[in-house]
């Protein structure tokens, strides 16, 4: 199960996909044809300090922010974006094979999810894969792992339409935890898209967003 220890305003609006914590501030992109955008915002609270919006034909994905570099991923367009983490403009793409879920950082590698039980990684420069790891659970393939959070050498993911979130160990794919989510911000509303997404560790805490 998990514990809230505390609670932050969040704009009803935006479908988030991608997010992390760096220093006080937050990154998150949000899905929606038409819609995407890609955000930085005090931890704190208050208005975003920028906010870029997507192309009109993207569904903005996951996100990962590595010391020269914010990555964020599209859902179907099959294209990453290399951004200047400050101003969030896209600095160039890199095509890919599949779909765009979701993407993490390590400091050393990229891990990126497409929908499936399968996790890449990749170069956090060239954005190249450099490997794959199936995920089970017992032995059993988890799929639909969702937005990703690398965290204490782990990475934590939604599983998509659940209110589990699964903790892997990338070494190996197995699934060494699930917390039960399902008690966050109870009742939820009618909206079908209201639904469990975006994770992000808050440094020195232990605690994740």
């Amino acid at each position: 199960s998990v514990e809230v220890v505390r609670t932050l305003e969040h704009d009803p609006s935006l479908f988030t996909q991608g997010l992390q914590v760096v220093g006080d501030e937050i990154y998150e992109s949000t899905g929606r044809v038409g819609s995407s955008v890609v955000q930085r915002r005090p931890l704190g609270g208050g208005e975003p300090a920028v906010t870029v919006a997507m192309a009109g034909d993207e569904f903005g994905e996951g996100l990962a922010v590595t010391p020269d570099t914010l990555w964020t991923l599209t859902w179907q367009k099959g294209i990453a974006h290399n951004r200047d983490p400050q101003t969030l403009e896209v600095r160039s793409e890199v095509p890919y094979e599949g779909e765009g879920w979701g993407l993490c950082s390590d400091g050393t590698a990229l891990v990126m999810g497409d929908g499936s039980d399968t996790l890449t990684f990749r170069d956090p420069t060239t954005f190249e894969p450099t490997g794959r790891v199936s995920v089970t659970s017992g032995g059993t393939p988890v799929t639909r792992l969702n937005e990703l959070e690398c965290a204490d050498g782990s990475v934590l993911a939604n599983v998509w339409m659940t209110d589990e979130i699964v903790r892997i160990d990338p070494a190996t794919g197995q699934v060494t935890a699930i917390y039960d989510a399902g008690q966050l911000q109870q009742p939820r509303p009618a909206d079908p898209d209201a639904v469990l997404n975006g994770i992000a560790a808050l440094p020195d805490s232990g605690n994740v967003l």
